[in-house]
């Protein structure tokens, strides 16, 4: 079935506890404080990172798990902190790497408090509550930056500077990992599709026009394995691939343009696009022979980790007060399009 994507009609859920006092913002350039909610496996990511970046200073950790969190601070030589509330009035910006149902009571909280917030996707549980998000961080003018980590994927990178100028026709975007390694918080769209739902419409930068999906439940109650047409106005048609029940994990885009085709593994951080040369028929000696050339562009991709330029992106933001190159709003659009995949799936 088909759905076209259209905004639902918002209304704002009831407030989160929380200061309603902004802090005041540092001075241009000043090392910003940050804290990290969560200590699970992307949790700590955030902690490596942020305890080797540069001019950040990593305040602490907040975990109700105490076990969890006094391990994950002792390891990166930080503060742990049982009651996240506690941490908050330390910090000047904070990166919440909980689970996704209370992404939602914890970004507004620390909006409230004055806090720029990184939010790991899926950005929250409904769209309602996305809304929201964004509306706090508008009013208050503070940076909420949602964790679409493949943004900041040299391959992706490269990708989108070879493509700019080429005449798109297809897209197909293959997101597949075992079972065993996947978020079970939420279904597989939102688990690993939402990434290339966001990947599509920034790579295209056209108006999406509908959605048609599939999907199968295979190891639990929500959908494990989706296929989602996109369809752009005049643009290239999109097709994704997001299973947590495959061997192997990947993580491919191919484009189709006019002249060209381009594939980018964005686990192994490679770009090469193909081409060939017009055939040419050669008459020698009255005898005529075909010829046909075709070379491959292997584009040098930096091999820097996505999670450290996304890391210094938000850090640098919070300390020069620029916005969020993944900003709140992108979140929510990529959170409406997993929706209309989940409604197309249902029905």
């Amino acid at each position: 079935m088909q759905e076209s994507i259209s905004s639902n009609s918002i209304s704002n859920p009831s407030s989160t506890a929380g200061h309603s006092k902004a802090k005041e913002q540092k001075p241009d350039g000043q090392v910003p404080r940050i804290g990290i909610i969560g200590t699970g496996t992307m949790g700590e990511r955030h902690c490596r990172v942020c305890a080797n970046l540069p001019r950040v200073e990593l305040i602490g950790v907040a975990d109700l798990n105490r076990e969890r969190g006094t391990k994950v601070a002792d390891r990166y030589a930080t503060a742990y902190f049982s009651d996240h509330h506690k941490l908050l009035s330390h910090i000047d910006a904070v990166i919440v790497a909980a689970s996704t149902p209370v992404h939602y009571a914890l970004a507004a909280e620390c909006l409230k408090c004055g806090l720029h917030v990184m939010v790991e996707k899926p950005i929250t549980e409904t769209i309602d509550q996305a809304h929201h998000l964004v509306q706090i961080a508008e009013e208050r003018d503070l940076i909420l930056q949602v964790g679409h980590i493949e943004r900041f994927n040299p391959a992706f990178i490269e990708l989108k500077h070879v493509t700019e100028e080429m005449t798109l026709i297809g897209i197909n975007m293959r997101r597949l990992s075992p079972f065993d390694t996947s978020n079970i918080d939420v279904d597989v769209i939102r688990d690993l599709m939402i990434h290339d739902l966001d990947l599509a419409v920034n790579l295209v930068g056209s108006e999406l026009e509908g959605i048609t999906a599939w999907g199968r439940s295979i190891n639990t109650g929500t959908t494990d394995h989706a296929v989602a047409n996109l369809s752009f106005r005049d643009g290239p048609i999109a097709t994704l691939f997001a299973s947590r029940v495959t061997e192997q994990k990947v993580r491919a885009i191919e484009v189709i343009a006019e002249g060209a085709y381009v594939e980018a593994d964005l686990l192994n951080k490679t770009v090469l696009v193909h081409r060939r040369t017009f055939p040419q028929y050669l008459d020698n000696h009255q005898t005529t022979k075909y010829h046909q050339e075709s070379f491959i562009e292997r584009i040098h991709v930096p091999m820097s980790e996505p999670l450290m330029l996304e890391l210094r992106h938000f850090t640098d933001c919070v300390r020069h007060g620029c916005p969020a190159d993944v900003p709140g709003h992108d979140g929510l659009r990529a959170l409406e399009m997993a929706e209309t995949v989940a409604r197309s799936i249902a029905s």
